[in-house]
């Protein structure tokens, strides 16, 4: 029996489904009742059946059938649960497949593994079933009985009331859900290693007949889906965290003004005293936008750690450190961007980016987490543009007590071979990124060795040899040394590590353990190991060869602030004298150059140049109403003259016909107020917007005091602001209901109106008349007075348009009411008039020369009628339409003023009201974008001058801080 209950207790009022069905089995011609339920947690049913299934499956067949008065045969009961057992997993598998499905393919793969978890446990049938031959038999039979049931379901009568609509539309959404978790399932168990467990749940999939190239294709789709909302979360976030960084510096120096109004009192600047890293810190800090290619003069110290990928150097990093601050992945590149990282003592255990005000506090292992995020999240951010590695620095402060005062670089780990998912030049790119860094001749390499795989398989040796062939500046350090006791000969990392196995050369080799590759241990903890391994190891206590010092990351981190410092104060005067004589030259060039100017930088002439800007912004708000007006109104006609000829005037002027030109007039002029009249008024409203606001910046630029380093930042930024400028929506809807209104007004009200219809138009037709000169000059020819004074002459093209010509001026003079197209008889004829004269044309020739002809003559007619039109305004009022004289294109062209008129008028208080001010937001949304944007406002604020400035500016901020550091040093001495 198939029942349906109405569960009232859930959101999605699903309906609960439980299945029941009759077999009639055909041994000993016996009824047997098979019942197979699905568990509903929270309803009546869900009850009994969590009630019935802690009985045994015989127990609840034989009290079920025994309510029913039905028997079953003793011998009959190990088939029927052997049946019940498969239907039961059949049906479970079901409604887990369903659940996986509307979960969502996002969440597949995890509902998946729980799918394939909770499947019953079917290794009885490895047992229970045969095998081989018999296996194939026993699957035939199963078949057979499978048949056989499915011809014996019966349906309760009960189900008879249930509408067959429901019915089939709740099977077609269960097919369809199905179907999408099995195509989904399919290609997931695809995936997975075949293990026992893995083939029978695959089989299980496979075989419902789902093709693998479909369910490949739907889930190739979805994972291109996850990649590009990741993207996008991604941009969100790093726009989010530039606002989040404006909005704590606004908010901090709002709090500063107000203890200043509060307490009403100057406020005394509290100068700290920074550490001697600090301030060398800030010294690098500032080198590392200058001097990218060490051309100069930045020599200056620091640690540069190398290695393979996954050789250890963030582990390394990490124990001198004392904290786990960077990001973990197993086999996968992590660092993708190098990490400068100043390490300082401190009473707290802290670690701080350099732009962002925020400390972590390491102790704590929620902030671990966020700064570990913070960190993986800025290297991600640094690869742009189908980049794998990028030359962006990510430069942190870790303080802390007992920590040794240095500089550390953490470079991406060498590769020897790419994957598919790297970019083609991510070796090359990890090579020269390296060596740029280590080709510092005051840079400490501390180069670092997997002491548990071959040493032949090293890439970073041969690099290290080729930077410091001697080893003056190289610090080797083997890791990972307990997995390499176990198996590696012990006399071998002896060699190493006294340096006889590797050619390379080094100031000191060292050896550290750097965890038991738990992820989850603390610092503390792999320090503990690391010297219980080498307090127990017997492999540094043999004939000497390794000194006790030479172990431990303690003892590195020992060695390498002693190496770090010693080499800072003997480079460190000499650095100063050459940015001291840099300093001179640069000043020395500026003065000849620019004696009369303030050197400044970019940041300081961007802020200027927005002020000009904003300026300009502000005086488009003062434009007068009368400006606007006339503005706007040549626009629209500009906009609007060329359809309303075409498509409105000359079709209905042209029918011949008087009594329809009103008709025809008023058909056209609704479509084209309820379709493109509108939309075309919005645009010229914004580009008459656009030219005003141009048209000031121009005049700016005319100014006596006008820069013109400002030029191309203010197009870029003006230009920008105009296409993300869009017109209100609501706008097009609301010119519609006023052009349609005033359209609808056909009588001209008064003389002043009438006379200024009657210039409009004479104004108009005059315009089109001088088109169609220069539209016949070219077709004809320039005129004799041309030709004798411009020395010019006539093609033989256009000589036999001047024959053609004559013919049409005859036909024309003939009759002064033509209609705009000419007979066929008229075409025979002024085609065979040309052939006496020898001048052989077609028909599409005449024609071609008979529109602008007719054109100039039927526009000069205009003219005539505008000037009998401009008397007879009393004559119009009188008789109305049926006036003597016929003047239906005046009242056009006044209907046609009227729209432009109060046209011009509704965008002119849009244009005052709402889109300057838009535009103003929108140019200001501009300016705060482009002043986040160095490698923008270095593109368009160029030149001699702000390159000279910037260069000069950064040399004298370098310089002092290095005298500054210089003296603080001589009083720690």
């Amino acid at each position: 029996m198939l029942r349906i209950y109405q569960n009232t207790n859930r959101r999605t009022a699903r309906k609960a489904v439980v299945y029941s069905t009759k077999v009639v089995c055909c041994n000993h011609s016996t009824l047997c009742n098979i019942t197979s339920q699905s568990r509903r947690t929270g309803s009546a049913s869900g009850a009994r059946w969590e009630q019935h299934s802690n009985r045994s499956h015989e127990e609840f067949l034989l009290g079920g059938n025994q309510a029913r008065g039905w028997t079953i045969p003793p011998h009959s009961r190990g088939y029927g649960m052997f049946v019940v057992r498969i239907l039961r997993g059949a049906l479970k598998l079901r409604y887990i497949v369903l659940g996986g499905a509307v979960g969502g393919g996002v969440s597949l793969s995890k509902k998946y593994e729980d799918w394939k978890d909770g499947l019953p446990d079917l290794k009885w049938l490895e047992d229970a079933l045969p095998q081989g031959e018999r296996w194939t038999q026993f699957s035939k039979n199963l078949i057979e009985v499978g048949s056989t049931v499915k011809n014996a379901i019966e349906i309760d009568p009960r189900l008879k009331q249930l509408s067959e609509d429901k019915l089939s539309e709740w099977r077609s959404w269960f097919d369809s859900r199905l179907d999408d978790a099995i195509e989904a399932a399919d290609y997931q168990g695809n995936q997975i290693v075949e293990t026992k467990d893995d083939i029978k749940s695959k089989t299980t999939v496979a075989a419902l007949g789902i093709p693998a190239d479909e369910s490949r294709k739907k889930y190739d789709k979805l994972q291109s889906q996850v990649e590009t909302l990741q993207t996008e979360i991604m941009n969100v976030q790093i726009k989010y965290q530039k606002e989040l960084e404006k909005m704590e510096k606004e908010n901090r120096e709002l709090r500063q003004q107000y203890l200043i109004l509060k307490t009403n009192k100057k406020p005394t600047a509290k100068r700290i005293k920074k550490s001697l890293i600090d301030m060398y810190s800030e010294v690098l800090d500032e080198l590392s936008g200058y001097d990218t290619g060490y051309t100069m003069a930045d020599h200056l110290p620091r640690v540069v750690v190398v290695g393979d990928q996954s050789s250890g150097k963030t582990s390394v990093l990490e124990s001198i450190a004392k904290a786990r601050i960077f990001p973990r992945g197993s086999g996968e590149m992590m660092t993708r961007a190098p990490v400068k990282v100043t390490l300082a003592e401190g009473p707290y255990h802290v670690a701080q980016f350099r732009d962002n005000d925020r400390e972590y506090d390491l102790t704590k292992e929620s902030d671990l987490a966020d700064l570990r995020r913070e960190v993986e999240f800025r290297m991600r951010s640094s690869v742009r543009g189908g980049k794998t590695v990028s030359n962006e620095v990510i430069a942190m402060t870790v303080k802390g007590p007992g920590l040794q005062r240095m500089v550390l670089v953490d470079l991406p780990g060498i590769i020897s071979t790419m994957t598919v998912d790297m970019a083609s030049d991510t070796k090359d790119s990890i090579h020269q990124m390296t060596k740029h860094y280590m080709s510092n001749p005051n840079a400490i390499i501390l180069c670092i060795q997997d002491g548990s795989v071959d040493a032949e398989r090293s890439n970073v040796t041969d690099l290290v040899m080729q930077c410091d062939p001697l080893g003056r500046r190289t610090i080797f350090v083997l890791t990972k040394v307990d997995l390499a006791e176990e198996l590696a000969d012990p006399e071998r990392i002896r060699k190493i590590l006294s340096g006889k196995l590797f050619p390379m050369k080094a100031l000191g080799y060292y050896a550290v353990v750097t965890g038991r590759g738990r992820k989850d241990d603390s610092i503390d903890a792999i320090r503990q190991y690391e010297e219980d391994f080498f307090k127990n190891s017997k492999l540094f206590h043999r004939r000497g060869v390794i000194m006790p010092h030479q172990v431990t990351s303690r003892n590195l981190s020992l060695a390498v602030s002693d190496r770090f410092w010693k080499m800072v104060r003997e480079t460190i005067e000499q650095q100063a004298d050459a940015f001291k004589a840099t300093r001179f030259n640069l000043e020395t060039e500026w003065k000849n150059n620019f004696p009369r100017l303030r050197e400044s930088g970019r940041d300081e002439l961007f802020d200027k140049a927005k002020g000009e800007i904003l300026d300009e912004v502000v005086t488009l708000s003062q434009i007068s109403a009368k400006k606007w007006d006339d503005a706007l109104t040549h626009k629209l006609w500009e906009k609007l003259s060329n359809y309303v000829f075409e498509n409105v005037y000359l079709p209905a002027a042209q029918s011949g016909s008087q009594n329809s030109f009103n008709t025809m007039v008023d058909i056209k002029l609704r479509q084209w107020a309820e379709q493109a009249l509108p939309a075309k008024s919005v645009e010229a409203g914004w580009e008459a917007l656009q030219q005003e606001f141009i048209s000031l910046m121009e005049r700016a630029k005319k100014a006596h005091d006008h820069d013109g380093v400002f030029d191309q930042l203010k197009s870029a930024v003006v230009d920008e602001a105009i296409r993300r400028h869009s017109w209100e929506d609501k706008a097009i809807d609301m010119l519609r209901v006023i052009q349609l209104n005033t359209l609808e007004d056909r009588f001209v009200h008064d003389k002043t109106e009438w006379d200024q219809a009657v210039k409009f138009l004479e104004n108009s037709v005059n315009t089109k008349l001088e088109q169609t000169d220069e539209t016949l000059s070219q077709m004809f020819g320039p005129g004799p007075w041309t030709r004798f004074v411009y020395w010019k002459s006539i093609t033989q093209d256009q000589q036999k348009r001047r024959s053609v010509k004559g013919e049409l001026d005859k036909i024309l003079k003939n009759d002064a009411k033509h209609l705009p197209t000419l007979s066929y008889d008229e075409l025979t004829t002024v085609r065979k008039n040309l052939q006496r004269d020898n001048v052989d044309v077609d028909t599409d020739y005449i024609r071609q020369t008979w529109f602008p002809v007719y054109r100039k003559y039927f526009l000069q007619q205009a003219l005539h009628r505008a000037k009998d039109c401009r008397k007879a305004y009393y004559l119009y009022t009188q008789q109305g339409t049926e006036c003597e004289v016929s003047c239906n294109d005046v009242v056009l062209f006044w209907r046609i003023q009227q729209v432009i008129k109060v046209t011009g008028n509704a965008l002119r208080q849009q244009v005052i009201n709402r889109e300057a001010r838009r535009l103003d937001k929108e140019i200001k949304a501009v300016l705060d974008e482009f002043s986040d944007d160095e490698e923008r406002k270095g593109y368009l604020l160029t030149g001699k001058r702000v390159q000279l400035a910037e260069e000069l500016i950064k040399v004298r901020q370098i310089q002092e801080k290095l005298e500054e550091f210089i003296n603080s040093l001589n009083q720690e001495k």
